[in-house]
């Protein structure tokens, strides 16, 4: 998804309100290290097309959890494209390099 598509998705009055629902439910815990929860974590990850054809997909609760920033970052590190994140918390698409190519 663009970063522009994010940009709306996240700013969805409906977003926002399941977000602090979902963390209101696990009581602002990171559910895998039990630390602070930051992040609202889609573990199935949504696309463009998911934020229009299935609400389903982005909303509901059985595809979120809750993580601090640090179990967020090693779970998106799990993908072919590694996500990180800069100073003001926002997404920072890092391409991995196959040694094979250096």
């Amino acid at each position: 998804m663009s970063q522009g598509q994010l940009k709306l998705f996240y700013g969805r009055s409906a977003w926002i309100k399941c977000r602090k629902a979902f963390f209101a439910s696990k009581f602002g815990l990171c559910e895998q290290c039990g630390s602070k929860g930051e992040e609202v974590h889609h573990k199935d990850p949504i696309t463009a097309w998911d934020t229009v054809n299935n609400p389903e997909k982005c909303y509901s609760w059985n595809n979120l959890e809750l993580l601090c920033r640090k179990c967020h970052e090693q779970t998106r590190a799990r993908h072919d494209d590694e996500l990180k994140f800069d100073a003001n918390g926002d997404i920072v698409w890092v391409e991995k390099v196959d040694a094979k190519q250096l």
